[in-house]
Protein backbone atom coordinates (compact mmCIF):
# COMPACT_ATOMS: atom_id res chain seq x y z
CA UNK A 1 0.00 0.00 0.00
CA UNK A 2 1.12 3.78 -0.32
CA UNK A 3 2.39 5.67 2.17
CA UNK A 4 -1.42 7.98 3.09
CA UNK A 5 -2.28 7.56 6.49
CA UNK A 6 -5.73 7.60 7.73
CA UNK A 7 -6.95 10.08 9.95
CA UNK A 8 -8.04 8.56 13.34
CA UNK A 9 -9.51 9.99 16.62
CA UNK A 10 -7.19 9.20 19.30
CA UNK A 11 -4.25 10.85 20.00
CA UNK A 12 -0.94 9.29 18.91
CA UNK A 13 0.04 8.98 22.59
CA UNK A 14 -2.68 6.86 23.50
CA UNK A 15 -1.84 3.08 24.00
CA UNK A 16 -4.05 0.60 21.97
CA UNK A 17 -4.25 -2.77 21.14
CA UNK A 18 -6.16 -4.91 18.88
CA UNK A 19 -8.15 -6.05 20.12
CA UNK A 20 -10.39 -9.28 19.78
CA UNK A 21 -12.87 -11.66 21.55
CA UNK A 22 -12.37 -15.16 20.05
CA UNK A 23 -15.40 -17.23 18.58
CA UNK A 24 -13.16 -20.85 19.32
CA UNK A 25 -14.86 -23.43 16.50
CA UNK A 26 -15.26 -26.96 17.81
CA UNK A 27 -13.90 -29.85 16.24
CA UNK A 28 -10.56 -29.10 16.45
CA UNK A 29 -10.56 -25.63 14.28
CA UNK A 30 -8.57 -22.90 14.43
CA UNK A 31 -9.37 -19.97 16.14
CA UNK A 32 -10.82 -16.85 14.15
CA UNK A 33 -10.67 -14.10 16.44
CA UNK A 34 -12.95 -10.83 16.68
CA UNK A 35 -10.90 -7.92 15.63
CA UNK A 36 -10.71 -4.10 16.92
CA UNK A 37 -9.53 -1.77 14.39
CA UNK A 38 -6.44 -1.48 15.80
CA UNK A 39 -3.67 -2.90 17.52
CA UNK A 40 -0.78 -0.73 20.09
CA UNK A 41 1.58 -1.98 22.45
CA UNK A 42 2.72 0.32 24.75
CA UNK A 43 5.86 1.59 23.79
CA UNK A 44 8.26 2.05 26.87
CA UNK A 45 11.30 1.68 26.90
CA UNK A 46 11.62 1.22 23.15
CA UNK A 47 14.66 -0.19 21.26
CA UNK A 48 16.22 -0.95 24.39
CA UNK A 49 17.94 -4.03 23.44
CA UNK A 50 20.34 -1.98 20.37
CA UNK A 51 23.80 -0.06 21.60
CA UNK A 52 24.23 3.39 22.15
CA UNK A 53 26.71 3.67 19.06
CA UNK A 54 23.69 2.54 17.07
CA UNK A 55 21.58 4.79 18.67
CA UNK A 56 23.32 7.68 17.69
CA UNK A 57 23.69 7.11 14.02
CA UNK A 58 20.95 8.15 11.97
CA UNK A 59 18.69 4.96 10.77
CA UNK A 60 16.47 6.14 8.65
CA UNK A 61 14.66 9.28 6.74
CA UNK A 62 11.54 10.59 8.56
CA UNK A 63 9.46 13.12 5.82
CA UNK A 64 5.86 14.63 6.55
CA UNK A 65 3.53 12.56 4.92
CA UNK A 66 1.87 15.28 2.15
CA UNK A 67 -0.99 12.73 1.12
CA UNK A 68 -3.10 12.73 4.05
CA UNK A 69 -3.09 16.23 4.14
CA UNK A 70 -4.50 16.30 1.08
CA UNK A 71 -8.20 15.46 1.86
CA UNK A 72 -9.61 17.82 -0.66
CA UNK A 73 -8.46 17.11 -4.22
CA UNK A 74 -10.64 17.90 -7.09
CA UNK A 75 -11.90 14.96 -8.62
CA UNK A 76 -10.44 15.99 -11.89
CA UNK A 77 -6.82 16.63 -10.09
CA UNK A 78 -6.38 13.71 -8.54
CA UNK A 79 -4.32 11.66 -11.07
CA UNK A 80 -1.53 13.97 -11.40
CA UNK A 81 -1.43 14.76 -7.67
CA UNK A 82 -1.44 10.95 -6.93
CA UNK A 83 1.60 10.67 -9.43
CA UNK A 84 3.20 13.58 -7.75
CA UNK A 85 2.74 11.99 -4.53
CA UNK A 86 4.14 8.56 -5.97
CA UNK A 87 7.39 10.86 -7.23
CA UNK A 88 7.81 12.06 -3.35
CA UNK A 89 7.67 8.51 -2.55
CA UNK A 90 10.44 7.59 -4.65
CA UNK A 91 12.72 10.66 -3.89
CA UNK A 92 12.25 9.17 -0.36
CA UNK A 93 13.52 6.04 -1.18
CA UNK A 94 16.26 7.39 -3.13
CA UNK A 95 17.59 9.16 0.02
CA UNK A 96 17.29 6.12 2.40
CA UNK A 97 19.22 4.30 -0.03
CA UNK A 98 21.95 7.08 -0.11
CA UNK A 99 21.68 6.73 3.49
CA UNK A 100 22.13 3.33 3.20
CA UNK A 101 25.76 3.21 1.37
CA UNK A 102 27.62 6.01 2.24
CA UNK A 103 28.17 4.62 6.11
CA UNK A 104 31.96 5.51 5.51
CA UNK A 105 31.28 9.33 5.04
CA UNK A 106 28.99 9.85 7.34
CA UNK A 107 31.06 8.67 9.86
CA UNK A 108 34.17 11.18 8.21
CA UNK A 109 31.79 13.70 8.01
CA UNK A 110 29.03 14.77 11.11
CA UNK A 111 27.56 16.79 8.72
CA UNK A 112 27.42 14.74 5.30
CA UNK A 113 23.89 13.23 5.99
CA UNK A 114 22.41 16.83 6.33
CA UNK A 115 24.58 18.28 3.30
CA UNK A 116 24.10 15.75 0.93
CA UNK A 117 21.13 13.86 1.77
CA UNK A 118 18.49 15.51 3.61
CA UNK A 119 19.17 19.51 1.72
CA UNK A 120 18.87 18.02 -1.84
CA UNK A 121 15.70 15.83 -0.64
CA UNK A 122 14.18 18.98 0.69
CA UNK A 123 14.66 20.92 -2.15
CA UNK A 124 13.63 17.81 -4.81
CA UNK A 125 10.52 18.13 -2.59
CA UNK A 126 9.39 21.72 -2.36
CA UNK A 127 9.22 21.39 -6.04
CA UNK A 128 6.93 18.83 -6.17
CA UNK A 129 4.98 20.13 -3.34
CA UNK A 130 4.73 23.44 -5.80
CA UNK A 131 3.30 20.97 -8.49
CA UNK A 132 0.56 19.99 -6.43
CA UNK A 133 -0.37 23.11 -5.25
CA UNK A 134 -0.60 24.68 -8.82
CA UNK A 135 -2.72 20.96 -10.08
CA UNK A 136 -5.16 21.49 -6.94
CA UNK A 137 -5.81 25.30 -7.71
CA UNK A 138 -6.05 24.97 -11.19
CA UNK A 139 -8.58 22.22 -10.49
CA UNK A 140 -10.35 25.14 -8.93
CA UNK A 141 -9.86 23.69 -5.11
CA UNK A 142 -7.65 25.27 -2.44
CA UNK A 143 -4.28 23.42 -1.31
CA UNK A 144 -3.56 23.48 2.22
CA UNK A 145 -1.50 26.50 3.28
CA UNK A 146 0.40 24.49 5.30
CA UNK A 147 2.09 22.21 2.94
CA UNK A 148 5.39 24.20 2.20
CA UNK A 149 6.28 23.25 5.93
CA UNK A 150 6.35 19.78 4.91
CA UNK A 151 9.45 19.61 2.43
CA UNK A 152 11.74 19.02 5.28
CA UNK A 153 13.13 15.65 6.26
CA UNK A 154 14.99 14.64 8.79
CA UNK A 155 17.34 11.67 9.99
CA UNK A 156 16.31 9.64 12.46
CA UNK A 157 18.55 6.94 14.56
CA UNK A 158 17.62 3.74 15.48
CA UNK A 159 16.08 4.53 18.88
CA UNK A 160 13.85 7.57 18.29
CA UNK A 161 11.88 6.16 15.41
CA UNK A 162 8.00 7.43 16.00
CA UNK A 163 7.09 3.57 17.18
CA UNK A 164 8.78 1.21 18.23
CA UNK A 165 9.05 -2.92 19.85
CA UNK A 166 8.03 -3.31 23.21
CA UNK A 167 9.12 -6.65 24.75
CA UNK A 168 6.94 -6.28 28.27
CA UNK A 169 3.44 -6.94 26.44
CA UNK A 170 2.26 -4.17 28.09
CA UNK A 171 -1.32 -3.20 26.89
CA UNK A 172 -4.07 -0.67 26.59
CA UNK A 173 -7.35 -0.42 25.01
CA UNK A 174 -8.24 0.33 21.23
CA UNK A 175 -11.28 2.73 21.27
CA UNK A 176 -12.24 1.74 17.60
CA UNK A 177 -14.27 -1.63 16.58
CA UNK A 178 -14.02 -4.66 14.86
CA UNK A 179 -16.46 -7.46 14.25
CA UNK A 180 -17.40 -10.93 14.14
CA UNK A 181 -15.25 -13.29 12.17
CA UNK A 182 -15.03 -17.37 12.25
CA UNK A 183 -12.86 -19.59 10.47
CA UNK A 184 -14.80 -20.84 7.50
CA UNK A 185 -12.18 -21.64 4.63
CA UNK A 186 -10.00 -24.52 4.29
CA UNK A 187 -6.20 -23.66 2.99
CA UNK A 188 -3.44 -24.84 1.24
CA UNK A 189 -0.15 -26.14 2.39
CA UNK A 190 3.43 -26.11 0.61
CA UNK A 191 5.86 -23.57 0.25
CA UNK A 192 6.69 -21.06 -2.26
CA UNK A 193 8.55 -22.71 -4.93
CA UNK A 194 9.65 -19.45 -6.77
CA UNK A 195 12.74 -18.90 -4.64
CA UNK A 196 16.39 -19.20 -5.04
CA UNK A 197 19.29 -20.02 -3.33
CA UNK A 198 21.46 -16.81 -2.48
CA UNK A 199 24.37 -15.82 -1.08
CA UNK A 200 24.10 -16.52 2.85
CA UNK A 201 23.41 -12.60 4.17
CA UNK A 202 24.27 -11.20 8.01
CA UNK A 203 20.44 -11.44 9.51
CA UNK A 204 21.80 -9.10 12.65
CA UNK A 205 22.09 -6.38 13.58
CA UNK A 206 26.01 -5.57 12.73
CA UNK A 207 28.11 -4.71 9.67
CA UNK A 208 25.74 -6.26 6.74
CA UNK A 209 26.18 -6.19 3.17
CA UNK A 210 23.99 -2.45 2.91
CA UNK A 211 27.04 -1.28 5.34
CA UNK A 212 24.22 -0.52 7.85
CA UNK A 213 24.75 -0.92 11.54
CA UNK A 214 22.18 -1.46 14.41
CA UNK A 215 19.11 -1.85 11.93
CA UNK A 216 19.53 -5.63 11.12
CA UNK A 217 18.49 -7.25 8.74
CA UNK A 218 19.83 -8.97 5.25
CA UNK A 219 19.32 -6.29 3.59
CA UNK A 220 20.52 -4.14 6.48
CA UNK A 221 16.98 -2.19 7.48
CA UNK A 222 15.68 -4.45 9.55
CA UNK A 223 13.94 -6.46 11.43
CA UNK A 224 16.52 -6.88 14.84
CA UNK A 225 16.03 -8.63 18.31
CA UNK A 226 13.46 -6.14 19.54
CA UNK A 227 11.16 -6.82 16.73
CA UNK A 228 10.26 -9.77 18.06
CA UNK A 229 8.77 -11.36 21.64
CA UNK A 230 7.81 -15.03 22.83
CA UNK A 231 4.52 -14.93 22.41
CA UNK A 232 4.35 -16.94 25.87
CA UNK A 233 5.38 -14.29 28.01
CA UNK A 234 2.92 -11.74 26.76
CA UNK A 235 0.62 -11.56 29.25
CA UNK A 236 -3.29 -11.46 27.34
CA UNK A 237 -4.70 -8.20 25.99
CA UNK A 238 -7.25 -9.15 24.18
CA UNK A 239 -10.86 -7.46 25.32
CA UNK A 240 -14.16 -8.95 25.23
CA UNK A 241 -16.50 -7.97 22.11
CA UNK A 242 -18.99 -5.88 22.17
CA UNK A 243 -22.25 -6.89 23.19
CA UNK A 244 -25.36 -7.16 20.24
CA UNK A 245 -28.41 -5.71 20.09
CA UNK A 246 -31.91 -6.67 19.16
CA UNK A 247 -30.99 -5.10 15.23
CA UNK A 248 -27.62 -6.82 14.91
CA UNK A 249 -26.61 -7.94 11.60
CA UNK A 250 -25.28 -11.84 12.78
CA UNK A 251 -24.69 -13.38 9.59
CA UNK A 252 -20.74 -14.57 7.60
CA UNK A 253 -20.11 -14.72 3.65
CA UNK A 254 -16.76 -16.68 3.41
CA UNK A 255 -15.48 -16.30 -0.04
CA UNK A 256 -12.56 -18.70 -0.96
CA UNK A 257 -10.04 -17.42 -3.55
CA UNK A 258 -6.84 -19.48 -2.78
CA UNK A 259 -3.29 -18.49 -1.27
CA UNK A 260 -1.87 -17.04 -4.13
CA UNK A 261 -0.38 -20.82 -5.11
CA UNK A 262 0.36 -18.98 -8.70
CA UNK A 263 2.69 -16.34 -7.87
CA UNK A 264 0.55 -13.56 -9.05
CA UNK A 265 2.84 -10.75 -7.16
CA UNK A 266 4.01 -6.71 -8.41
CA UNK A 267 4.81 -3.68 -6.74
CA UNK A 268 2.23 -1.56 -7.90
CA UNK A 269 -0.28 -0.11 -5.94
CA UNK A 270 -3.40 0.94 -7.83
CA UNK A 271 -5.23 2.71 -5.19
CA UNK A 272 -2.79 5.25 -4.13
CA UNK A 273 -0.54 5.27 -7.15
CA UNK A 274 -2.80 4.46 -10.18
CA UNK A 275 -0.83 4.15 -13.71
CA UNK A 276 2.79 4.09 -11.61
CA UNK A 277 4.89 1.54 -12.03
CA UNK A 278 6.48 0.49 -8.62
CA UNK A 279 4.62 2.69 -6.66
CA UNK A 280 4.46 0.45 -3.87
CA UNK A 281 8.02 -0.05 -3.33
CA UNK A 282 7.21 -3.65 -2.28
CA UNK A 283 5.63 -6.47 -3.35
CA UNK A 284 2.58 -7.77 -2.84
CA UNK A 285 0.56 -11.02 -3.10
CA UNK A 286 -2.61 -10.64 -4.70
CA UNK A 287 -5.83 -13.45 -4.52
CA UNK A 288 -9.13 -12.82 -6.22
CA UNK A 289 -8.89 -10.78 -9.56
CA UNK A 290 -5.95 -11.28 -11.47
CA UNK A 291 -5.52 -8.59 -13.69
CA UNK A 292 -4.92 -5.95 -10.54
CA UNK A 293 -1.36 -3.45 -11.35
CA UNK A 294 -0.72 -0.20 -11.78
CA UNK A 295 -2.69 0.62 -14.80
CA UNK A 296 -5.69 -1.36 -14.21
CA UNK A 297 -8.75 0.47 -13.79
CA UNK A 298 -13.10 0.93 -13.50
CA UNK A 299 -13.10 -0.05 -17.11
CA UNK A 300 -10.88 -2.94 -17.07
CA UNK A 301 -11.40 -4.61 -13.65
CA UNK A 302 -14.44 -6.64 -14.98
CA UNK A 303 -12.33 -8.71 -17.46
CA UNK A 304 -9.76 -9.51 -14.85
CA UNK A 305 -10.92 -12.88 -13.96
CA UNK A 306 -10.72 -14.24 -10.11
CA UNK A 307 -8.80 -16.50 -8.67
CA UNK A 308 -11.81 -17.42 -5.97
CA UNK A 309 -14.30 -20.01 -6.30
CA UNK A 310 -17.14 -18.04 -6.83
CA UNK A 311 -16.73 -16.52 -10.01
CA UNK A 312 -19.14 -13.54 -9.35
CA UNK A 313 -16.37 -12.35 -6.70
CA UNK A 314 -13.51 -10.14 -8.96
CA UNK A 315 -12.97 -8.43 -5.99
CA UNK A 316 -9.39 -7.81 -5.42
CA UNK A 317 -7.02 -8.73 -2.00
CA UNK A 318 -3.22 -7.87 -1.76
CA UNK A 319 -1.19 -7.66 0.74
CA UNK A 320 2.71 -7.50 1.23
CA UNK A 321 4.55 -10.63 1.39
CA UNK A 322 6.35 -12.03 3.92
CA UNK A 323 10.05 -13.19 3.98
CA UNK A 324 12.31 -15.08 6.37
CA UNK A 325 15.78 -13.39 6.25
CA UNK A 326 17.71 -17.08 5.98
CA UNK A 327 20.21 -15.94 3.87
CA UNK A 328 18.42 -16.64 0.47
CA UNK A 329 16.77 -14.75 -1.91
CA UNK A 330 14.04 -14.65 -4.52
CA UNK A 331 13.24 -14.25 -7.55
CA UNK A 332 13.00 -10.15 -7.35
CA UNK A 333 16.79 -9.69 -5.89
CA UNK A 334 17.76 -7.56 -7.83
CA UNK A 335 14.66 -5.79 -8.78
CA UNK A 336 12.81 -2.64 -7.94
CA UNK A 337 10.79 -3.22 -5.05
CA UNK A 338 12.32 -6.38 -4.39
CA UNK A 339 16.36 -6.24 -3.35
CA UNK A 340 17.09 -3.23 -4.47
CA UNK A 341 15.13 -1.70 -2.30
CA UNK A 342 15.79 -3.95 1.18
CA UNK A 343 12.86 -6.39 0.52
CA UNK A 344 15.09 -9.43 0.42
CA UNK A 345 14.99 -13.40 1.68
CA UNK A 346 12.39 -16.21 0.75
CA UNK A 347 8.78 -15.28 0.68
CA UNK A 348 6.48 -17.52 2.30
CA UNK A 349 2.78 -18.46 1.12
CA UNK A 350 0.22 -18.85 3.58
CA UNK A 351 -0.80 -21.83 4.30
CA UNK A 352 -4.38 -20.23 4.73
CA UNK A 353 -6.23 -17.54 3.36
CA UNK A 354 -9.44 -17.04 4.60
CA UNK A 355 -12.12 -14.20 3.33
CA UNK A 356 -14.81 -13.35 5.60
CA UNK A 357 -17.55 -10.87 5.60
CA UNK A 358 -19.16 -9.94 8.63
CA UNK A 359 -21.90 -7.69 10.09
CA UNK A 360 -22.15 -5.22 12.55
CA UNK A 361 -23.76 -5.45 16.38
CA UNK A 362 -25.86 -2.66 16.25
CA UNK A 363 -27.75 -2.79 12.67
CA UNK A 364 -27.95 -3.92 9.32
CA UNK A 365 -25.71 -3.49 6.82
CA UNK A 366 -26.15 -1.56 3.38
CA UNK A 367 -24.41 -3.45 0.35
CA UNK A 368 -20.52 -2.04 -0.85
CA UNK A 369 -20.58 0.23 -3.46
CA UNK A 370 -19.28 -1.25 -6.76
CA UNK A 371 -15.28 -0.03 -6.98
CA UNK A 372 -14.73 0.61 -3.84
CA UNK A 373 -11.37 1.02 -2.36
CA UNK A 374 -10.05 0.28 1.27
CA UNK A 375 -6.79 0.49 2.44
CA UNK A 376 -6.20 -0.55 6.38
CA UNK A 377 -3.42 0.12 8.39
CA UNK A 378 -0.05 2.02 7.35
CA UNK A 379 2.97 1.53 5.21
CA UNK A 380 5.17 3.81 7.22
CA UNK A 381 4.02 3.62 10.84
CA UNK A 382 7.91 3.67 11.65
CA UNK A 383 8.21 7.51 10.60
CA UNK A 384 4.36 8.38 10.99
CA UNK A 385 3.31 6.66 14.45
CA UNK A 386 0.88 4.53 15.09
CA UNK A 387 -2.08 6.64 14.80
CA UNK A 388 -3.10 4.55 11.43
CA UNK A 389 -1.60 0.81 12.19
CA UNK A 390 -4.05 -1.16 12.31
CA UNK A 391 -1.50 -4.70 12.31
CA UNK A 392 -2.79 -7.76 14.00
CA UNK A 393 0.25 -10.83 14.66
CA UNK A 394 -0.64 -13.61 16.48
CA UNK A 395 0.23 -17.10 16.53
CA UNK A 396 -2.29 -20.57 16.44
CA UNK A 397 -3.43 -21.54 20.02
CA UNK A 398 -3.50 -17.76 20.90
CA UNK A 399 -5.52 -15.42 18.94
CA UNK A 400 -8.04 -15.19 21.40
CA UNK A 401 -5.29 -14.17 24.09
CA UNK A 402 -2.87 -12.23 22.67
CA UNK A 403 -2.78 -9.84 19.32
CA UNK A 404 0.55 -7.76 18.77
CA UNK A 405 0.83 -4.75 16.83
CA UNK A 406 4.46 -3.24 17.46
CA UNK A 407 6.39 -7.09 17.51
CA UNK A 408 6.38 -9.90 15.34
CA UNK A 409 5.18 -13.26 17.78
CA UNK A 410 7.74 -16.30 18.25
CA UNK A 411 5.29 -18.85 18.36
CA UNK A 412 6.08 -21.82 20.20
CA UNK A 413 6.31 -25.84 18.87
CA UNK A 414 3.58 -26.94 17.19
CA UNK A 415 2.40 -23.29 16.75
CA UNK A 416 1.97 -21.00 13.20
CA UNK A 417 2.14 -17.28 13.30
CA UNK A 418 -1.52 -15.93 12.19
CA UNK A 419 -1.82 -12.28 10.57
CA UNK A 420 -5.05 -10.47 10.57
CA UNK A 421 -6.96 -7.83 9.09
CA UNK A 422 -10.20 -6.21 10.11
CA UNK A 423 -11.15 -3.62 7.60
CA UNK A 424 -13.42 -0.49 8.45
CA UNK A 425 -16.80 -1.28 8.11
CA UNK A 426 -18.44 2.11 7.64
CA UNK A 427 -18.76 4.47 4.73
CA UNK A 428 -19.69 7.77 3.94
CA UNK A 429 -22.78 6.50 1.74
CA UNK A 430 -21.25 8.59 -1.32
CA UNK A 431 -17.48 7.88 -3.01
CA UNK A 432 -16.02 4.94 -3.67
CA UNK A 433 -12.32 6.80 -2.72
CA UNK A 434 -11.36 9.64 -1.16
CA UNK A 435 -8.52 12.07 -1.97
CA UNK A 436 -6.29 10.94 0.73
CA UNK A 437 -7.77 7.81 0.04
CA UNK A 438 -8.43 7.43 4.01
CA UNK A 439 -11.63 9.82 4.33
CA UNK A 440 -14.79 7.85 2.77
CA UNK A 441 -14.53 4.96 5.32
CA UNK A 442 -13.80 4.85 8.94
CA UNK A 443 -14.33 2.42 11.74
CA UNK A 444 -16.94 1.92 14.14
CA UNK A 445 -16.37 3.11 17.15
CA UNK A 446 -16.22 1.07 20.38
CA UNK A 447 -19.60 0.00 20.52
CA UNK A 448 -19.98 -0.91 17.16
CA UNK A 449 -21.88 2.63 15.97
CA UNK A 450 -20.87 4.21 12.86
CA UNK A 451 -20.41 8.00 13.59
CA UNK A 452 -22.93 10.67 11.72
CA UNK A 453 -23.28 10.66 8.11
CA UNK A 454 -21.46 7.02 7.74
CA UNK A 455 -23.31 3.47 7.32
CA UNK A 456 -22.73 0.25 7.83
CA UNK A 457 -21.02 -2.12 5.49
CA UNK A 458 -20.09 -5.38 5.72
CA UNK A 459 -16.58 -5.45 7.20
CA UNK A 460 -14.11 -7.70 5.42
CA UNK A 461 -11.74 -9.80 7.33
CA UNK A 462 -8.94 -11.18 6.71
CA UNK A 463 -6.76 -14.24 8.35
CA UNK A 464 -3.43 -15.43 6.86
CA UNK A 465 -1.74 -18.42 8.07
CA UNK A 466 2.30 -19.03 7.82
CA UNK A 467 4.28 -21.75 8.50
CA UNK A 468 7.11 -19.55 9.63
CA UNK A 469 10.97 -20.98 10.79
CA UNK A 470 10.87 -20.02 14.42
CA UNK A 471 13.21 -17.10 15.22
CA UNK A 472 16.14 -17.23 17.51
CA UNK A 473 17.67 -14.47 19.83
CA UNK A 474 21.02 -14.46 21.39
CA UNK A 475 22.83 -12.11 23.07
CA UNK A 476 20.77 -9.58 21.06
CA UNK A 477 21.06 -11.07 18.12
CA UNK A 478 17.98 -12.14 15.78
CA UNK A 479 18.40 -15.26 13.58
CA UNK A 480 15.92 -16.98 11.17
CA UNK A 481 14.00 -13.53 11.07
CA UNK A 482 11.14 -12.89 9.08
CA UNK A 483 9.11 -9.61 8.25
CA UNK A 484 6.83 -8.07 6.12
CA UNK A 485 7.64 -6.09 2.65
CA UNK A 486 7.60 -2.57 2.85
CA UNK A 487 9.19 1.11 2.26
CA UNK A 488 13.26 0.45 2.84
CA UNK A 489 13.18 3.13 4.96
CA UNK A 490 10.55 1.97 7.35
CA UNK A 491 12.73 -0.79 8.67
CA UNK A 492 10.66 -3.52 8.30
CA UNK A 493 8.59 -2.91 11.56
CA UNK A 494 5.51 -5.37 12.08
CA UNK A 495 3.40 -1.95 12.49
CA UNK A 496 3.65 -1.01 9.20
CA UNK A 497 1.77 -4.19 8.11
CA UNK A 498 -1.88 -3.15 5.92
CA UNK A 499 -3.38 -4.64 3.91
CA UNK A 500 -5.80 -3.45 0.33
CA UNK A 501 -8.97 -4.04 -1.25
CA UNK A 502 -10.98 -3.11 -4.09
CA UNK A 503 -14.80 -4.05 -4.20
CA UNK A 504 -15.58 -5.35 -7.89
CA UNK A 505 -18.65 -7.79 -8.28
CA UNK A 506 -21.31 -8.90 -10.46
CA UNK A 507 -24.51 -10.54 -10.87
CA UNK A 508 -25.76 -8.86 -7.33
CA UNK A 509 -22.93 -10.53 -5.16
CA UNK A 510 -22.78 -7.23 -3.12
CA UNK A 511 -26.54 -7.44 -2.41
CA UNK A 512 -26.32 -10.81 -1.66
CA UNK A 513 -23.45 -10.90 0.57
CA UNK A 514 -25.22 -7.82 2.62
CA UNK A 515 -28.50 -10.04 2.88
CA UNK A 516 -26.86 -12.77 4.04
CA UNK A 517 -25.41 -11.02 7.02
CA UNK A 518 -28.59 -9.37 7.62
CA UNK A 519 -30.39 -12.68 7.74
CA UNK A 520 -28.20 -14.22 10.55
CA UNK A 521 -26.72 -16.88 7.63
CA UNK A 522 -23.65 -18.14 7.10
CA UNK A 523 -23.19 -18.09 3.28
CA UNK A 524 -20.45 -19.23 0.40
Amino acid sequence: MGRNTRKRRMPLATKVIAGAAALALGGGGLVWANYYASAHESKNNAWGSQTKAASAQVATISCPDIGQKLTDVPQQARGEVDGELATLDRQITDAYQRLATTRDAQVRDASFVQNSILGPLKDRRKVIIDRIKLEINRAGGRAPGDLDNLANCTGTPADQTNAGGDQNGQDGQDGQQGQDGQNGQDGQDGQDGQNNDGQQGDDNGGQDNGGQQGIGGQAGNGPVAADFVDITTVQPNVPPKPRKNRNASTGTFTTVCGVNANGNHNTDNVIVAPGVKNGAHHLHDYVGNQKIDAFASNDTFLQGGTSCQNKNDLSSYYWPVVRVQDGSQAFDQDADGGGKEGNVGRILKPLQAQIKYVGSPTGKVVAMPQFLRIITGDAKTTTNGLANANAHWSCTGFENKVQLTEQYPICPEGSRMVRTFAFQSCWDGQNIDSANHRTHVDFADANGNCKNGFKRIPQLTMRLVYDVPRPTIENGVVTNAYAVDGFPEQLHKAHTDHDDFINITKNGLANKIANCINSGRNCR
